[in-house]
C-alpha cells in the first residue's frame, strides 16, 4: 500500500553557499558502454545509471526578484529498439499572463560504439532545440538526442529558472523505467515553511538535512538554509497494471507544498496552509460554490412541478435526481464550483461541468425540502488525498449527499445511465470530504453499496444433426448493468446492438432476441437471446465438442507480476454466475466430465466454484466467480493472480460429447 510521511520543515534561504554533489559529466565506465541489459531487471529497454538535480530559492541578480533555480543531469542506457523512444526530451513549462518558466543551459551528448568495436560520441545541436506552445498556460521544450541507437548512453542536462516558489519541484524516484542511481538536493531558505511528504514502499539510502549558513542574501535580508538531501540506489521500474487508481499514489516520489513564507524585506508573514475551518469558509462564501446551493429557492420555480404528487422523500429525491440527469448534459469538464454564469445558466442551457451539474443538483433537492450536502473528492486519475493538511487543488469534483430515513445516498446526475445512488467508477477513491451549510466539515468513505453482478444462463439441447439449440439469458444488474446500457446507447436501436453481437458471435446464430429493462435503471438488463450453433465434429463424427463461454470468457491473467506494491483496485465487488442445462439425445454421452473445483481466496475475499450435476441425458454446469471486496492488497496479490489462472484454465476447456459404443 501508499506509505506517506509528512515533515513539517520550517528552514531558512539560499545561494551557492555549498557545492552541489553532480557526478562527473560525460564520463563513461567500460562495464556501462558494454553493457548488454541490466541485471537486475533483464527486460527493461533502458537504464537511468545516474540522475541528479539540485533545486535552490535565488534571487536574480537583474532585478533582485526571487526564482526556483532547478538543474537536472541524466544518463540513460539504451538496451533496444523500444528504448530509444527515451532519446526524446521534453520539458514541460509553465506560464500565466505576467511571468513564465524558463528553460537554459540544455547540453546533450550520445556515447556508443561503432562496428569496430570504438566509442564514438555526437553532441546535441542547439539548433535542433525547439519550442512548443501547448495552450495558454503550458508550453514544451522539445529535442532529441543525436545518434540514439541500441546500445548507446545518452547524457543530459538543464536548468529551469521558475518565477512560482510555491511550487517546489517534486522529484520522481521511480519512473517506467529502473534505475541505478538517483539523488535530489533542495536548498530551502528560513523565509519559506514548506510541508514535505515522501510516498511510496521504496527505502531511500540516505535522507539527511544539514545547516547552510548565510546562504541566502537580497537586499540586505539574509538568511540560513535547510540542506535537504533524499537519494535512492536500485530503484524498480514502476509498472502499471490494470485495476489500480493514479499511480502518484505509489511511486516512490518527493512532494513539496508550501505552507507559509515570510517576506524577507518586511518580515511580514503569509500563511498558506490552511485548516479545515478555513478551507469550510472559504466554500460556503464562494459564488460558484456556496452561494449557488444554500439558497433553498433557487430552483423553486422548476423543481415543484416534478415532485407534484411525490408523497415521500425518496420519491421526490429520485424524481429530482432524473430530472437534471436528463436536464443537463456534462461537457466533459471536472470542477468543484459552478461556471461563472451559475447553475440557472446550466439548466437554460442543458450543458455544463461537474460542478455545474451536481451543485444543481443539491440545489434542485433543496428546493425539494430534502437536506442535501455537497461532497467534493479527488477522482481516481487525480490520485489519493493527503488529509493531513488541506490543499483544496487535491480535490477535482463535487457529488450530492442525501440522507433519508437515516440512509445515505451518494449522487452523481453527470451521467443519464447511473441509477439512483450509484457513482461512476471514477468517484470510487478512498475518501471525500462532507462540506455541510450547517456543520463543519468531515471525511467519509467514497464506496457504492451496488456490486458488478452478471448471470448467464444457458439452456441447449443437442439435435441429431449436431446442432446445438436453446435459449441464452444474460441478466446484468448494477455495475454490470450500467455496462450494458453504455454499450446499448451506442446504436441507434436495441436491433443494432443485436445485429452487431450477433456478427462478433461467429459460431453462434441468433434467430431472435428480447432486450429489457434498458431504461428502467434501477432494475437489471434483461437479454435473451434464442441461438442456434454448430458443435465442432471430429472426422468420424463419433464426437462432438464445444465451449459454452460464449461471453466475457477470460483469456488473458490481468495479473502478471512477480509482486505486485499497490493494490488491487476494482471500485465494487462482483460476482459472475455461468449456468448450462444441457439436454443429450438417447445416442451421446458426456467424454471425461468436467471436475468439480472450489477455490477461496484468504478472508473471505471471494471464491471460484465449478460443479457438474449429471442428470439422465442430461446435465447441469455451473461456474461462479466472486471478488466480495472493492479493494485487496498486495499481500493477497499471489492470490488473485493464481485464481485467474484457474479461471483461464477451466474456461479453455471444450465439452466433448461422444457417441454411446
Amino acid at each position: 500500500m501508499k506509505k506517506k510521511i509528512l515533515i513539517s520543515l520550517i528552514v531558512i534561504c539560499l545561494t551557492n553557499c555549498v557545492k552541489a554533489q553532480n557526478f562527473p559529466v560525460n564520463v563513461w565506465l567500460h562495464d556501462e558502454v558494454d553493457m548488454p541489459k541490466y541485471v537486475n531487471d533483464p527486460s527493461a529497454h533502458a537504464v537511468v545509471l545516474n540522475e541528479y538535480a539540485d533545486a535552490r530559492l535565488d534571487n536574480t541578480e537583474s532585478d533582485g526578484s526571487i526564482r526556483l533555480v532547478y538543474k537536472y543531469h541524466v544518463k540513460i542506457k539504451i538496451f533496444d529498439e523500444s528504448g530509444i523512444k527515451y532519446g526524446t526530451i521534453e520539458i514541460p513549462l509553465y506560464n500565466n499572463n505576467e511571468v513564465a518558466e524558463e528553460v537554459s543551459e540544455i547540453d546533450g551528448l550520445t556515447a556508443y560504439k561503432d562496428n569496430n568495436g570504438v566509442v564514438k560520441t555526437e553532441k546535441l545541436d542547439p539548433a535542433k532545440i525547439y519550442r512548443v506552445r501547448e495552450n495558454k498556460n503550458y508550453s514544451t521544450a522539445k529535442f532529441a538526442m543525436p545518434g540514439v541507437k541500441n546500445g548507446a548512453i545518452i547524457e543530459y542536462s538543464y536548468t529551469i529558472v521558475s518565477p512560482y516558489f510555491e511550487s517546489f519541484r517534486t522529484w520522481h524516484f521511480q519512473t517506467g523505467i529502473p534505475k541505478v542511481h538517483s539523488k535530489y538536493e533542495a536548498h530551502i531558505p528560513g523565509f519559506w515553511t514548506y510541508n514535505i511528504s515522501i510516498r511510496g514502499d521504496l527505502k531511500m539510502t540516505s535522507n539527511t538535512a544539514t545547516l547552510e549558513r548565510d546562504c541566502f542574501t537580497s537586499h540586505g535580508a539574509k538568511s540560513d538554509c535547510s540542506h535537504l538531501v533524499f537519494e535512492m540506489a536500485n530503484i524498480p521500474a514502476f509498472i502499471q497494471e490494470d485495476y489500480m487508481t493514479a499511480p502518484k499514489n505509489f511511486m516512490s516520489a518527493i512532494y513539496f507544498e508550501l505552507s507559509a513564507f515570510t517576506n524577507p524585506y518586511t518580515g511580514t508573514v503569509n500563511k498558506l496552509a490552511k485548516q479545515w475551518s478555513d478551507v469550510d469558509y472559504q466554500l460556503k462564501h464562494d459564488d460558484n460554490f456556496g452561494s449557488q446551493i444554500k439558497r433553498k429557492d433557487l430552483l423553486k420555480d422548476r423543481i415543484l412541478p416534478i415532485i407534484a404528487g411525490k408523497t415521500n422523500e425518496l420519491d421526490k429525491a429520485k424524481a429530482v435526481y432524473a430530472y437534471i440527469q436528463k436536464t443537463i448534459k456534462w461537457n466533459d469538464y471536472y470542477s468543484l464550483g459552478s461556471s461563472n454564469d451559475g447553475i440557472r445558466k446550466a439548466l437554460d442551457n442543458h450543458t455544463g461541468t461537474i460542478g455545474d451539474i451536481n451543485l444543481s443538483l443539491i440545489s434542485a433537492l433543496n428546493a425539494a425540502g430534502l437536506t442535501p450536502e455537497a461532497v467534493i473528492l479527488s477522482t481516481r486519475d487525480h490520485g489519493i488525498i493527503n488529509k493531513l493538511y488541506p490543499v483544496i487543488t487535491e480535490f477535482d469534483y463535487v457529488i450530492a449527499k442525501v440522507t433519508i430515513d437515516d440512509k445515505s445516498y451518494l449522487l452523481d446526475a453527470t451521467d443519464p445511465l447511473l441509477s439512483f445512488g450509484m457513482l461512476p467508477l471514477r468517484c470510487l477513491n478512498d475518501q471525500g470530504r462532507v462540506m455541510s451549510l450547517s456543520k463543519p466539515s468531515y471525511w467519509m468513505d467514497i464506496t457504492t453499496p451496488q456490486k458488478e453482478n452478471r448471470i448467464y444462463t444457458l439452456d441447449l439441447t443437442l439435435q441429431d444433426n449436431g446442432k446445438l439449440k436453446g435459449t441464452f439469458t444474460i441478466y446484468s444488474k448494477g455495475y454490470a448493468g450500467f455496462k450494458v446500457r453504455k454499450a446499448i446507447k451506442k446504436f441507434n436501436s436495441i436491433d443494432e446492438y443485436v445485429e452487431n453481437l450477433d456478427e462478433k458471435l461467429t459460431k453462434v446464430k441468433i434467430l431472435k432476441s428480447e432486450v429489457t429493462n434498458v431504461d428502467s435503471l434501477d432494475l437489471a438488463v434483461s437479454e435473451k437471446y434464442e441461438i442456434e450453433m454448430d458443435a465442432y465434429n471430429d472426422l468420424n463424427h463419433q464426437k462432438l465438442s464445444f465451449n459454452p463461454y460464449l461471453f466475457d470468457r477470460v483469456i488473458n491473467n490481468p495479473f502478471k507480476l512477480t509482486e505486485r506494491l499497490y493494490p488491487v483496485d476494482w471500485g465494487m465487488p462482483s460476482e459472475t454466475r455461468f449456468v448450462l442445462q444441457m439436454h443429450l439425445p438417447d445416442k451421446y454421452v458426456v467424454e471425461d466430465p468436467p471436475q468439480n473445483i472450489a477455490i477461496g481466496l484468504p478472508n473471505q475475499g471471494g471464491s471460484f466454484m465449478v460443479n457438474y450435476e449429471p442428470g439422465e441425458n442430461s446435465f447441469t454446469f455451473s461456474h461462479i466467480i466472486s471478488f466480495k471486496k472493492s479493494i485487496y492488497l498486495s499481500e493477497e496479490y499471489s492470490y488473485l493472480k493464481e485464481l485467474y489462472n484457474k479461471i483461464i484454465l477451466s474456461e479453455k476447456t471444450e465439452m466433448i460429447f461422444k457417441k454411446k459404443q
